[in-house]
């Protein structure tokens, strides 16, 4: 460690963070990461990664019995103690020394334990021993403290000891009965992953599945759901939980019924780790999120940043490094005295948070989508047209799989005749979405997009499929 004294402090070495700081070093400054936990954050043991590696196996077997001559050949079941096994050769058991070890390499120094701000440029840290050092910024503090699942206020609930998505995805078996509250890409995710492994997984949302999503998509996830084995119940709500001397969990729903588990997850929302954060030394209110400009930069503050999960602009790994490089790179910018580049699209800001944002729910079918859903778009007052297409239909997609399943949808800015959003819900449609990003965000004219052949037969055919739909602007 080099001192006290750094260009930048970052609190929170997660992915947000150790992007950050590595762009800050790139750019000449000296940077320290903060971190209390595992360094590679949520998204490397507890989220993006274990979650995946849980939900592939299943889906690789199902992709396999989807496909006549593949189907022939599976003779036995999903073995479920192996697909934990893999899922924990991608959180490395759990141990961070490979991501210390790239933090070390990047030329970033790293300091292990709490970090609390307690003034303007100044962190203290409380390492593991009881001891506290107080650091002092030159030019930025960062927080990059990432989001804590929420447990709502359910009578019984936390006293009935629920899983959160942490619990879920470090299980060390699968249970028999899996009760999840919450509809959304955690709740759905995990039910499927669940579901393949056997689990009676009952899933309780209190409005329809996937909420921010296109309509058919929920409708496809839920069908999925239910092939598979799982109980979906929508509309309700859990008034009460309670956990017996025996284990048993039970939830009382608002209609009387009740359910009986042997694990309950909540998988109700995000809130902000700001509430042992010191954010009140600042004039700023602890368990909040972080208000933040297009650069990042916390409102009221010349040097105070609020990159990832924690400024609810997006929260989504992906998002959160993409306002890590904006944000590192700005720090840089200013502490050097030179040009900002703010303007919407400039180097310095985070205008895809706005409307260009993509996003894949890994249920089986996948929903991948960027932009505006057809709602958003009415709701901000564009003049849309929407255009859907079955992609079974299309002839990579029927080679793909037997019977296969799937929608596609854009969404058309009719008075600039270019996309603002596109979802594709069906296997395997996650490899289509980076192409819809780059039509939305850069805003490609449908008259070009009429030039961007796709390859015979694949399923990004259905981009031909979408525009003869839509017809010539």
């Amino acid at each position: 460690m080099a001192g006290t004294e750094y260009d930048v402090i970052v609190i929170g070495a997660g992915p947000v963070g150790e992007n950050l700081a590595d762009r800050a070093v790139k750019g000449g400054l000296s940077a320290v990461l903060v971190e209390s936990e595992l360094v590679g954050g949520e998204c490397s043991y507890w989220a993006c990664m274990p979650s995946k590696a849980l939900l592939r196996s299943g889906a690789a077997l199902r992709a396999a019995r989807g496909v006549g001559g593949a189907r022939e050949a599976v003779t036995g079941g999903l073995d479920v103690a192996e697909v934990f096994r893999r899922r924990d050769g991608f959180v490395s058991d759990y141990d961070d020394a490979s991501q210390v070890e790239w933090v070390e390499g990047a030329g970033i120094d790293l300091v292990r334990g709490h970090g609390r701000l307690t003034g303007v440029k100044t962190v203290s840290v409380e390492g593991a021993d009881g001891s506290t050092t107080e650091f002092t910024a030159r030019h930025a503090v960062v927080v990059a403290t990432g989001s804590d699942a929420t447990v709502p206020d359910i009578p019984g609930l936390r006293d009935a000891r629920p899983w959160t998505s942490r619990e879920a995805t470090g299980a060390k078996a699968a249970p028999r009965r899996l009760a999840i509250i919450g509809g959304g890409v955690v709740g759905c995710e995990m039910a499927t992953a669940y579901a393949s492994f056997g689990t009676e997984v009952t899933l309780i949302s209190r409005g329809r599945l996937l909420t921010g999503q296109e309509d058919f998509a929920a409708e496809l996830v839920q069908g999925s759901l239910e092939k598979l084995g799982a109980r979906v119940l929508t509309g309700t709500s859990p008034q009460r939980v309670d956990r017996a001397a025996s284990g048993t969990v039970t939830l009382t729903l608002d209609d009387g019924e009740t359910i009986e588990a042997d694990e309950v997850l909540v998988a109700a929302g995000r809130g902000p780790r700001t509430v042992d954060l010191g954010v009140d030394t600042v004039g700023l209110t602890p368990g909040e999120w972080l208000e933040v400009d297009d650069t990042l930069l916390v409102t009221g503050t010349d040097w105070l940043y609020g990159v990832g999960d924690v400024n609810h602009r997006a929260l989504l790994t992906h998002q959160g490094k993409y306002q890590a490089r904006a944000a590192g790179d700005v720090i840089v910018a200013r502490a050097k005295g030179q040009a900002v580049q703010d303007a919407p699209w400039g180097a310095h800001v985070a205008t895809a948070d706005l409307e260009s944002v993509p996003q894949v729910t890994f249920t089986d079918p996948e929903v991948a989508s960027v932009g505006l859903t057809a709602a958003a778009a009415e709701k901000k007052g564009y003049d849309i047209r929407i255009v859907d297409y079955d992609i079974s239909y299309v002839a990579g997609a029927s080679l793909y799989a037997d019977g296969y399943e799937g929608k596609a949808r854009m969404v058309v800015d009719e008075q600039r005749k270019v996309l603002l959003g596109a979802t594709f819900v069906g296997p395997d449609v996650a490899e289509l979405l980076h192409s819809a990003t780059i039509a939305v965000t850069a805003e490609v004219p449908i008259d070009r997009l009429w030039h961007a052949v796709p390859s015979y037969p694949t399923t990004s055919e259905i981009w031909l499929r979408l525009l003869e739909t839509y017809g010539r602007p």
